[in-house]
């Protein structure tokens, strides 16, 4: 039997539930690392088996390499993988709704993250718009003197990038901003120590790079932290999350500059000057926007029991980088 967290229940609370023993986040962790590894492992296994049969030559980390744009939708399924294992430690370990891990009313709230989108369109323009113009400015190469891939490799880049970016970015969040947070939120009444954990350890995942670059994604971390509590979902940061890579691919693809060399940690200054304020509009209009829709941000306040029965519930060189 799966059970819900109790009424009016805070996102960063959700994982304690009646069901809840000191043991059950610590289990789901080593659940979501050993499994997501070994599905990871085992990509990794079959792309080395697809590349030794067709004779591919092997890149800097001694795998086989296909090209950048298929290396580059590798890596992302190789992190996409965690999302199916994330959803099921919460349902498996903790013994609670999936869809616990979306938003307080146990799923996806579809038509709040339809509205996120445009905002983070928006915000993300601003961010690459605006880092390249002042990395231009203070004499940085910002590779965009390069010339245009041509509309048949672009249109590849955009077929693949649309198929793998949204999966790819949806899975960080369930896994940091989602899992890690509420795992935290476990035994802390306040949210801050849990955004202020998986803030550190999605900054981690990334690589160190730049002390700018890791400063910003920490940044991030905590920015989308506070705004997936506050609006009592993932929708906002998966917009975001999104946009800023799809859009960061788009443009490494028109320029025939895709890589998995570089993600946000190797951002320049230059860009996290114009990201932190990107960022802090970014939370402050989803948030009015969410008090105008009047959106649930605790969990309802009457749940019946038959869902508690049954357990349903309602880029060029200077590119942002991918996160």
């Amino acid at each position: 039997m799966l059970i819900p967290a109790p009424p009016l229940t805070p996102y960063h609370r959700l994982a304690r539930t009646a069901a809840h023993r000191w043991w059950r986040p610590l289990v789901g962790t080593v659940l979501v690392v050993v499994g997501g590894g070994a599905l990871m492992l085992l990509l990794i296994g079959v792309l080395e088996i697809a590349g030794l049969v067709a004779g591919r030559p092997r890149n800097a980390d001694g795998l086989s390499s296909f090209g950048p744009l298929t290396d580059l939708a590798g890596a992302f399924l190789m992190i996409a993988v965690f999302l199916p294992v994330t959803l099921l430690a919460a349902r498996w370990v903790q013994r609670r709704p999936a869809g616990s891990l979306s938003s307080v009313t146990g799923r996806l709230r579809l038509r709040w993250l339809l509205t996120c989108l445009p905002v983070a369109a928006v915000a993300v323009v601003a961010l690459l718009g605006g880092g390249i113009t002042l990395a231009a400015a203070t004499g940085e190469d910002v590779g965009l003197d390069t010339a245009l891939a041509g509309w048949g490799p672009f249109v590849v880049a955009t077929a693949v990038l649309l198929l793998v970016v949204p999966v790819q970015a949806a899975a960080e969040e369930y896994l940091t901003r989602g899992w890690l947070l509420q795992a935290v939120g476990t035994v802390c009444r306040s949210p801050w120590i849990p955004i202020a954990v998986q803030a550190l350890v999605f900054a981690a995942l990334h690589g160190w790079g730049t002390p700018w670059g890791f400063a910003d994604l920490v940044v991030f971390g905590v920015v989308i932290g506070w705004l997936t509590v506050r609006t009592g979902g993932l929708e906002a940061a998966i917009a975001l999350h999104v946009l800023n890579n799809l859009l960061s691919g788009l443009l490494g693809a028109a320029f025939g500059d895709l890589t998995v060399d570089e993600t946000a940690a190797d951002m320049p200054w230059q860009f996290v000057a114009v990201d932190v304020p990107v960022l802090l509009a970014y939370a402050a209009l989803v948030l009015r926007l969410a008090r105008r829709r009047g959106l649930d941000t605790r969990t309802p306040a009457e749940r019946t029991t038959n869902l508690i029965e049954s357990g349903q519930h309602a880029e060029p060189r200077m590119l942002a980088g991918y996160r």
